[in-house]
């Protein structure tokens, strides 16, 4: 492996996985636009271990849907103000050739005139600036695009995401920075002490019946909760944690509340 390599994603969706092949559990996914370093390469050459730069989270992807750049790309995209989609789904022309991509998808369109384009994009859809930060109503609206996706282990995109990759898509595209797991964004943020002290927009996390926090949620109003759940939905919140909708039966026990919008 060549030193300093360096990738984006240039596919729709890319599964990271635990382990170099393709039986092994997904991780994580890229989106259209996200950029990595390349840290590994399996023996065989196949697999290419990464460190996604949004998060730094870590893991395999296969080496035919790496699409390298050059070290001076890479930071390039670190520092631009690059646009992130809004739409559920949304097509490009990328080198004259039309590519669908997905909400949260970063466009490499800014206003920088600094730097010559290495490729070439037609965009038309909705975006925004990927670093401006919006407000609750906004969050809002991103997070409810999501209901009725179902839910997939290590996913990130509406046609399959888990509950920590939800939370952290919705705020990316609101302009804040989440890590990628459950156990890492409860570190993250303002503790809110009570139920009673939440608002809208707050992280909501919950504990299985080992006590370890294992599940994520935003609080979309007062007493609800939007969270990936077997699907994105939205059901009622109680003192003692999620009650299912349909059921009634308490699914998830809340354990910790934490702000990342401004106050």
């Amino acid at each position: 492996m060549e030193r300093n390599e360096f990738g984006v994603c240039r596919l729709s969706v890319v599964s990271v996985r635990k382990d170099a092949a393709d039986q092994s559990e997904q991780v994580t996914q890229l989106l259209f636009g996200d950029h990595y370093r390349v840290i590994g390469r399996s023996a065989d050459g196949k697999w290419l271990r990464i460190s996604i730069y949004f998060d730094d989270y870590e893991g395999w992807i296969d080496a035919k849907q790496h699409q390298p750049i050059t070290p001076e790309y890479f930071d390039h995209i670190n520092h631009a103000e690059f646009k992130i989609t809004t739409d559920i789904s949304s097509s490009l022309l990328y080198n004259k050739s039309p590519q669908i991509v997905l909400i949260g998808s970063v466009i490499p369109i800014s206003s920088s005139e600094l730097f010559r384009m290495e490729e070439q994009f037609a965009f038309n859809g909705e975006a925004k600036s990927l670093g401006q930060r919006r407000e609750f109503e906004f969050l809002r609206s991103i997070a409810v695009k999501y209901l009725n996706s179902p839910y997939q282990w290590g996913g990130k995109n509406p046609f399959g995401i888990d509950c920590s990759g939800f939370t952290q898509m919705v705020f990316k595209i609101c302009g804040y920075k989440l890590q990628r797991d459950t156990s890492q964004q409860v570190n993250q943020g303002k503790k809110v002490e009570s139920i009673a002290d939440a608002r809208p927009g707050d992280l909501l996390f919950f504990s299985n019946d080992k006590g370890v926090v294992s599940h994520v949620g935003i609080l979309i109003e007062r007493n609800k909760v939007i969270h990936a759940s077997g699907k994105v939905r939205i059901d009622p919140l109680t003192d003692k944690g999620i009650q299912h909708a349909e059921t009634g039966v308490i699914t998830h026990h809340l354990t910790t509340i934490k702000r990342i919008l401004p106050e």
